[in-house]
Protein backbone atom coordinates (compact mmCIF):
# COMPACT_ATOMS: atom_id res chain seq x y z
CA UNK A 1 0.00 0.00 0.00
CA UNK A 2 1.21 3.43 -0.97
CA UNK A 3 1.05 6.56 1.85
CA UNK A 4 0.86 10.09 0.45
CA UNK A 5 0.50 13.43 2.48
CA UNK A 6 0.67 16.89 2.17
CA UNK A 7 -3.08 16.71 1.34
CA UNK A 8 -2.97 14.43 -1.29
CA UNK A 9 -5.59 11.42 -1.62
CA UNK A 10 -4.62 8.28 0.52
CA UNK A 11 -6.76 5.14 -0.16
CA UNK A 12 -8.36 2.60 2.77
CA UNK A 13 -8.25 -0.95 2.04
CA UNK A 14 -10.06 -3.46 3.60
CA UNK A 15 -8.25 -6.49 5.44
CA UNK A 16 -9.21 -9.49 7.71
CA UNK A 17 -8.34 -8.37 10.89
CA UNK A 18 -7.95 -5.37 12.31
CA UNK A 19 -5.57 -4.87 15.22
CA UNK A 20 -5.26 -2.49 18.26
CA UNK A 21 -4.51 0.76 16.43
CA UNK A 22 -5.30 4.24 17.94
CA UNK A 23 -5.37 6.03 14.59
CA UNK A 24 -7.88 3.35 13.20
CA UNK A 25 -10.19 3.86 16.37
CA UNK A 26 -9.84 7.59 15.13
CA UNK A 27 -10.39 7.11 11.84
CA UNK A 28 -13.55 4.60 12.64
CA UNK A 29 -14.58 7.12 15.45
CA UNK A 30 -14.87 10.17 13.14
CA UNK A 31 -16.80 8.56 10.61
CA UNK A 32 -19.31 6.75 12.42
CA UNK A 33 -20.04 10.14 14.26
CA UNK A 34 -20.06 12.10 10.80
CA UNK A 35 -22.33 9.41 9.26
CA UNK A 36 -24.96 9.22 12.63
CA UNK A 37 -25.77 13.28 12.49
CA UNK A 38 -25.81 13.35 8.62
CA UNK A 39 -28.07 10.81 8.70
CA UNK A 40 -30.23 12.41 11.71
CA UNK A 41 -30.04 15.37 9.26
CA UNK A 42 -31.07 13.40 6.30
CA UNK A 43 -34.03 12.08 8.14
CA UNK A 44 -35.37 15.19 9.43
CA UNK A 45 -35.40 17.24 6.13
CA UNK A 46 -37.22 14.14 4.83
CA UNK A 47 -39.60 13.57 7.28
CA UNK A 48 -39.37 10.19 7.51
CA UNK A 49 -39.14 7.84 10.43
CA UNK A 50 -36.62 4.98 10.15
CA UNK A 51 -34.02 3.07 11.81
CA UNK A 52 -30.37 3.23 11.12
CA UNK A 53 -26.95 1.10 11.43
CA UNK A 54 -23.72 2.56 10.12
CA UNK A 55 -21.14 -0.16 9.83
CA UNK A 56 -17.65 1.41 8.74
CA UNK A 57 -15.42 -0.94 6.86
CA UNK A 58 -12.33 -2.62 8.36
CA UNK A 59 -9.72 -0.74 7.77
CA UNK A 60 -5.76 -2.23 7.05
CA UNK A 61 -3.92 -2.07 10.59
CA UNK A 62 -0.94 -1.49 9.10
CA UNK A 63 -2.17 1.91 8.34
CA UNK A 64 0.70 4.63 9.82
CA UNK A 65 0.09 8.15 9.63
CA UNK A 66 0.13 10.57 13.07
CA UNK A 67 -2.80 11.33 15.07
CA UNK A 68 -4.83 13.77 14.02
CA UNK A 69 -5.64 16.64 16.90
CA UNK A 70 -9.53 16.11 17.29
CA UNK A 71 -9.99 19.90 16.85
CA UNK A 72 -8.28 19.95 13.54
CA UNK A 73 -10.44 16.56 11.89
CA UNK A 74 -13.04 17.31 9.48
CA UNK A 75 -15.17 15.06 7.42
CA UNK A 76 -17.42 15.21 4.41
CA UNK A 77 -19.68 12.95 2.58
CA UNK A 78 -17.47 12.17 -0.95
CA UNK A 79 -20.20 10.04 -2.83
CA UNK A 80 -23.52 9.52 -2.43
CA UNK A 81 -25.15 12.65 -2.41
CA UNK A 82 -27.34 11.38 0.44
CA UNK A 83 -25.66 9.51 3.40
CA UNK A 84 -27.66 5.60 2.34
CA UNK A 85 -26.56 2.83 1.04
CA UNK A 86 -22.46 2.31 0.44
CA UNK A 87 -20.89 6.03 1.26
CA UNK A 88 -17.57 7.12 1.38
CA UNK A 89 -16.45 9.61 3.72
CA UNK A 90 -13.49 12.17 3.06
CA UNK A 91 -11.22 12.50 6.03
CA UNK A 92 -8.97 15.32 6.43
CA UNK A 93 -6.38 16.56 9.14
CA UNK A 94 -5.43 20.47 8.49
CA UNK A 95 -2.57 20.82 11.06
CA UNK A 96 0.97 20.44 11.39
CA UNK A 97 -0.02 17.07 11.05
CA UNK A 98 -1.60 17.12 7.37
CA UNK A 99 -3.36 13.94 5.55
CA UNK A 100 -6.42 12.88 3.50
CA UNK A 101 -7.83 9.61 2.98
CA UNK A 102 -11.12 7.93 2.57
CA UNK A 103 -13.28 5.99 4.73
CA UNK A 104 -15.73 3.28 3.01
CA UNK A 105 -18.80 2.57 5.21
CA UNK A 106 -21.97 1.15 4.66
CA UNK A 107 -25.17 3.26 6.02
CA UNK A 108 -28.59 0.82 6.42
CA UNK A 109 -31.64 2.96 6.16
CA UNK A 110 -34.60 0.21 8.05
CA UNK A 111 -38.24 1.70 6.93
CA UNK A 112 -41.57 -0.11 6.89
CA UNK A 113 -42.32 -1.02 2.86
CA UNK A 114 -45.30 -2.53 1.53
CA UNK A 115 -44.52 -6.17 0.66
CA UNK A 116 -46.33 -8.96 -1.30
CA UNK A 117 -48.22 -11.78 1.09
CA UNK A 118 -48.68 -14.24 -1.34
CA UNK A 119 -47.44 -14.83 -5.57
CA UNK A 120 -49.87 -12.45 -7.64
CA UNK A 121 -50.39 -12.87 -11.91
CA UNK A 122 -49.52 -10.28 -14.25
CA UNK A 123 -52.87 -8.03 -14.09
CA UNK A 124 -54.01 -8.73 -10.80
CA UNK A 125 -55.81 -5.76 -9.06
CA UNK A 126 -54.22 -4.80 -5.43
CA UNK A 127 -56.20 -6.17 -2.59
CA UNK A 128 -55.78 -4.96 0.90
CA UNK A 129 -55.13 -8.28 2.58
CA UNK A 130 -52.44 -8.68 -0.75
CA UNK A 131 -50.07 -6.59 1.06
CA UNK A 132 -48.59 -6.22 4.79
CA UNK A 133 -45.81 -3.79 6.12
CA UNK A 134 -42.66 -5.27 6.62
CA UNK A 135 -38.88 -3.43 7.65
CA UNK A 136 -36.51 -3.73 4.81
CA UNK A 137 -33.29 -2.01 4.19
CA UNK A 138 -34.21 1.06 1.47
CA UNK A 139 -30.51 1.51 1.20
CA UNK A 140 -30.60 -1.53 -1.15
CA UNK A 141 -33.95 -0.86 -2.86
CA UNK A 142 -32.98 2.70 -4.54
CA UNK A 143 -36.11 4.46 -5.18
CA UNK A 144 -38.06 1.00 -5.73
CA UNK A 145 -40.38 0.83 -2.96
CA UNK A 146 -43.88 2.35 -1.31
CA UNK A 147 -44.80 3.13 1.97
CA UNK A 148 -48.62 3.86 1.63
CA UNK A 149 -51.09 1.72 1.20
CA UNK A 150 -53.53 4.65 -0.09
CA UNK A 151 -50.88 4.62 -3.51
CA UNK A 152 -51.65 1.39 -4.80
CA UNK A 153 -55.58 2.25 -4.44
CA UNK A 154 -56.90 0.83 -7.61
CA UNK A 155 -53.62 -0.69 -9.22
CA UNK A 156 -53.11 -4.04 -11.47
CA UNK A 157 -49.69 -5.55 -11.83
CA UNK A 158 -47.83 -5.29 -14.75
CA UNK A 159 -46.13 -8.65 -14.37
CA UNK A 160 -46.29 -11.50 -11.76
CA UNK A 161 -44.76 -10.79 -8.64
CA UNK A 162 -43.74 -13.85 -6.02
CA UNK A 163 -44.61 -13.93 -2.00
CA UNK A 164 -42.21 -11.56 0.04
CA UNK A 165 -41.37 -9.17 -2.85
CA UNK A 166 -41.01 -5.32 -1.92
CA UNK A 167 -43.88 -3.40 -4.20
CA UNK A 168 -42.45 -0.63 -6.44
CA UNK A 169 -44.03 1.67 -8.75
CA UNK A 170 -42.72 0.34 -11.62
CA UNK A 171 -44.73 -2.87 -10.96
CA UNK A 172 -48.01 -1.40 -11.26
CA UNK A 173 -50.35 0.52 -13.64
CA UNK A 174 -53.80 1.59 -13.48
CA UNK A 175 -56.70 -0.89 -12.80
CA UNK A 176 -59.28 -0.19 -16.33
CA UNK A 177 -62.39 1.99 -15.40
CA UNK A 178 -63.70 0.73 -18.25
CA UNK A 179 -62.94 -2.82 -19.66
CA UNK A 180 -64.03 -3.59 -23.04
CA UNK A 181 -67.38 -5.40 -23.66
CA UNK A 182 -68.61 -3.08 -20.77
CA UNK A 183 -72.31 -1.18 -21.18
CA UNK A 184 -71.78 2.19 -21.14
CA UNK A 185 -74.00 5.56 -20.63
CA UNK A 186 -72.98 8.08 -23.46
CA UNK A 187 -73.77 11.51 -22.39
CA UNK A 188 -73.08 14.42 -25.34
CA UNK A 189 -74.18 18.22 -24.08
CA UNK A 190 -73.78 21.76 -25.25
CA UNK A 191 -75.14 24.97 -23.75
CA UNK A 192 -78.50 24.28 -25.03
CA UNK A 193 -79.09 20.56 -25.18
CA UNK A 194 -78.17 17.26 -23.04
CA UNK A 195 -78.46 13.46 -23.95
CA UNK A 196 -77.47 10.87 -23.02
CA UNK A 197 -77.99 7.03 -24.87
CA UNK A 198 -76.63 3.45 -24.03
CA UNK A 199 -73.72 1.79 -25.48
CA UNK A 200 -70.62 -0.83 -25.44
CA UNK A 201 -66.68 -0.23 -24.66
CA UNK A 202 -64.79 -1.48 -27.74
CA UNK A 203 -62.00 -0.91 -26.05
CA UNK A 204 -60.90 -0.57 -22.28
CA UNK A 205 -59.97 2.63 -20.49
CA UNK A 206 -58.96 4.35 -17.15
CA UNK A 207 -60.22 7.99 -16.88
CA UNK A 208 -59.64 10.78 -19.58
CA UNK A 209 -58.47 8.20 -21.99
CA UNK A 210 -60.42 7.84 -25.40
CA UNK A 211 -62.11 4.90 -26.14
CA UNK A 212 -64.32 3.85 -28.92
CA UNK A 213 -67.72 2.76 -27.66
CA UNK A 214 -71.16 1.49 -29.74
CA UNK A 215 -74.25 3.29 -29.73
CA UNK A 216 -76.47 0.30 -29.14
CA UNK A 217 -79.36 2.04 -30.69
CA UNK A 218 -77.98 2.90 -33.54
CA UNK A 219 -74.86 0.96 -33.99
CA UNK A 220 -72.73 4.25 -34.57
CA UNK A 221 -69.11 3.70 -33.43
CA UNK A 222 -67.51 7.18 -31.67
CA UNK A 223 -64.45 7.81 -30.01
CA UNK A 224 -65.85 8.86 -26.13
CA UNK A 225 -63.83 10.58 -23.24
CA UNK A 226 -63.84 7.85 -20.07
CA UNK A 227 -65.55 9.94 -16.92
CA UNK A 228 -65.63 7.25 -14.74
CA UNK A 229 -67.14 3.84 -14.19
CA UNK A 230 -69.80 3.22 -17.14
CA UNK A 231 -69.31 6.90 -18.14
CA UNK A 232 -68.24 8.59 -20.99
CA UNK A 233 -68.83 11.18 -23.55
CA UNK A 234 -68.27 12.58 -26.59
CA UNK A 235 -68.39 16.05 -28.08
CA UNK A 236 -71.01 17.35 -29.93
Amino acid sequence: MRFLTGCAALPIFFCTGLSANPLIDQLIGATTTFLEQEVESHLARSARTARYEVKVNRLDPRLRLPLCPPDALSAHLESPTEPVGRVTVRLSCESDVRWRLFVPAQVSLFQQVLVVTRPLGRHSVIKPDDLTMLERDVGLLGNAYMTDPQQVSGMRLRRQVSADSVLAPNMLEQDEVIKRGDKVVISAANTQVSVRMSGEALESGNTGNQISVRNVRSGRVVKARVLGPGQVEVAM
